[in-house]
């Protein structure tokens, strides 16, 4: 977990943040937990720099913009200001990400997070996670993925007009097992969510409530019944499953395979699935096999919670 630390001139740091899934099924721009699939930064501060420096690797980050728009370097300006960092104050930073983009594991929400906390950490002024959530609520315009980089485990979040965003920790029982999977196809978040209707029908309003209480409740106590059937969405799942080249093919097999849970993760490409320790590797698999076929190659992993982003002073 990030707690304020400061970086002098000269400091060196090192920066994990988890990577995302959201939604769950029925928490449509609400729920939120982070995995252990990282986002890495080696930073030093670099006093005097003209601008500040963005080193990529060859992993995830080499699909990563490189000028202004890099969301990285938009939430360090940004945390650099809330902390009342000097302006000369610069960052020298190495990059290397796990965290596939366009895949709706919150790759934007991981970048943006990092920048944040390193501005932060570079000033005098103490900022809170609180305040740094909605300063990235900012950036990325929807609470789920950079609530749970910050905050780490499994959040439900909402952002209230005048009021900052109330958040609340979801408990997650013990045995559940959790897998991830995505395909080489990618799907952009702004044509994700231009696949969703204006309008609901009133049965699919009144349906997703009721399936988020039974998810939740599926969460803490590990009951099956629960996330199976609390997993079903109305609103998002069935307008963006069909762009996702193997999609329903891949949850489907999860589902013989022995998932308890099997959606897409945030807006896709990717694949996510709760199931136990018996058969979440085969679960994974089957994933795998499915988004494959359709699209190759594909990857999965089996991947626990992850606790929030984690900087530490190195010198």
């Amino acid at each position: 977990m990030w707690e304020t630390q400061t970086l002098h001139p000269g400091a060196s740091a090192r920066l994990l943040v988890p990577c995302s899934t959201s939604n769950l099924g029925p928490g449509f721009d609400c729920a939120g937990l982070a995995l252990e699939l990282f986002l890495e930064v080696r930073a030093r501060v670099a006093p005097g720099a003209a601008e500040s420096r963005l080193n990529l690797g060859s992993g995830e980050e080499r699909q990563w913009p490189r000028g202004p728009e890099n969301l990285l370097l938009r939430g360090l300006a940004r945390g650099l200001e809330a902390s009342g960092a000097p302006k000369e104050i610069a960052f020298e930073l190495d990059v290397a990400s796990a965290i596939p983009t366009r895949r709706g594991l919150g790759s934007s929400g991981a970048a943006i997070v990092a920048g944040l906390v390193l501005g932060a950490s570079a000033g005098p002024r103490s900022v809170s996670r609180e305040e740094l959530l909605e300063l990235a609520l900012a950036l990325e315009g929807h609470p789920d993925n950079v609530t749970a980089a910050l905050f780490g485990g499994c959040v439900l979040s909402l952002p209230v007009a005048g009021e900052r965003t109330r958040v609340v920790r979801q408990a997650l029982h013990e045995s559940l097992r959790f897998a991830i999977a995505w395909p080489d196809a990618t799907l952009e978040t702004s044509f994700a969510r231009s696949l969703l209707p204006r309008t609901v029908a009133l049965g699919d309003a009144i349906e997703n409530p009721r399936r988020l209480a039974l998810l939740l409740e599926g969460l803490r106590s590990g009951d099956r019944d629960l996330l199976e059937l609390g997993g079903e969405d109305r609103l998002h799942v069935p307008h963006r499953l069909p762009h996702i080249p193997g999609g329903a093919r891949a949850l489907q097999a999860a589902n013989e395979a022995g998932a308890w849970l099997a959606t897409i993760s945030g807006s896709g490409s990717a694949l996510f699935a709760i199931s136990d320790e018996a058969h979440v590797h085969a679960v994974a698999a089957a994933m795998k096999r499915g988004l494959g076929q359709a699209s190759p190659p594909a990857s999965a992993h089996v991947v626990r919670p992850a606790s929030g982003v984690e900087l530490r002073v190195l010198r």
